[in-house]
C-alpha cells in the first residue's frame, strides 16, 4: 500500500512539474514574441519614406525650379522616361540633405539603360551635376550597355569608377533590383547591398578614400566627395529608369 501511495504521489509530481515547464515555456514563447514584435516595430520606426507612392513630395529637381515632365509617378513607382525635346540632364534629387545614412531602394533598368544613385550631393550653380560632388552607386544593364565594358568598377551595384562589386547579383533589365546603400562618417564605412549580397564596401573619408579618388576620373575634381551631408541623387543619364520602395534611416 504505502509503496503504491509512494509511486502515486511521484507520478502526481512528475506531472504536476511537466505542467509547470510547459507553463514555462509558454510564458517564454510569449515573451520572446512580443519582444521580437517590439523590436521590428522599433526598427520600422526608424525608417522615414522618401517616397509616397503617389506624387513627388519630398524630391526636387537639381538646380531648377520645376521638376521636369520626363519624371513621373505611374502605378506607385517614380519613372523617367527620357525626350529628345529636353536639352540637358534632368536630375531628381531629395528636398532633405542627408549625414550618416542607410538608404533601401528598388531599381528596375532599360535594355541598354545607365542611371546612378549619388550621395553627399551639393546643390549650387557652380556644379552643373550632382555627380560633380556626390559619389555614385552605378545602376545599368550589365549586358548591353557599353560602360560595363570600361571595367568592373563601371557595372551595376559598383561604387562609380572606384571600387568593383565582389560579384554579379543584378536581375536582367526590365527586372526589379533591391538596394541598400550604408554611409556612415563616424564609423568611415560605406556599403552596398544588391539583392540580399553585400557587394561592395569602402571608406567614405580620410587617406585610402583620397587614394581611390585620385586613381578614377574624379582626381581632379575638387569638391568631389568631399561633403559629410547632403541631397541623395537620382540620375537622368538619358536612358529610361524606374525606382520604388525608397526610405531612409538615419544612422
Amino acid at each position: 500500500m504505502k509503496k503504491t501511495l509512494f509511486i502515486l504521489t511521484c507520478s502526481v509530481l512528475a506531472l504536476t512539474a511537466c505542467k509547470n515547464e510547459k507553463k514555462d515555456s509558454a510564458e517564454t514563447d510569449i515573451k520572446e514574441t512580443e519582444e521580437m514584435a517590439a523590436k521590428e516595430e522599433k526598427e520600422q520606426s526608424e525608417w522615414e519614406e522618401l517616397f509616397n507612392g503617389e506624387n513627388l513630395d519630398g524630391w526636387k529637381a537639381y538646380n531648377k525650379d520645376e521638376i521636369s515632365d520626363q519624371w513621373k509617378v505611374e502605378d506607385g513607382v517614380i519613372a523617367f522616361t527620357p525626350s529628345e525635346e529636353v536639352e540637358g540632364s534632368e536630375n531628381l534629387i531629395t528636398e532633405k540633405e542627408f549625414g550618416n545614412f542607410e538608404l533601401s531602394i528598388e531599381w528596375k533598368i532599360s535594355e541598354g539603360g545607365n542611371s546612378g544613385i549619388m550621395w553627399g550631393v551639393q546643390e549650387d550653380e557652380k556644379y552643373n551635376e550632382p555627380y560633380l560632388t556626390g559619389p555614385e552607386i552605378q545602376v545599368l544593364d550589365n549586358k548591353r550597355h557599353p560602360d560595363a565594358k570600361n571595367g568592373l568598377n563601371r557595372t551595376a551595384g559598383a561604387l562609380y569608377d572606384m571600387v568593383p562589386p565582389s560579384e554579379d547579383v543584378t536581375k536582367p533589365a526590365g527586372e526589379w533590383n533591391k538596394q541598400v546603400i550604408h554611409i556612415d562618417h563616424e564609423e568611415n564605412i560605406g556599403w552596398v547591398q544588391l539583392n540580399g549580397t553585400k557587394v561592395v564596401e569602402f571608406p567614405v573619408h580620410g587617406k585610402e578614400w583620397e587614394e581611390m579618388v585620385s586613381n578614377s576620373k574624379f582626381k581632379d575634381w575638387e569638391s568631389f566627395g568631399t561633403s559629410k551631408k547632403g541631397h541623395i541623387a537620382l540620375q537622368d543619364h538619358g536612358n529610361k529608369v524606374w525606382f520604388r520602395n525608397i526610405k531612409v534611416k538615419q544612422l
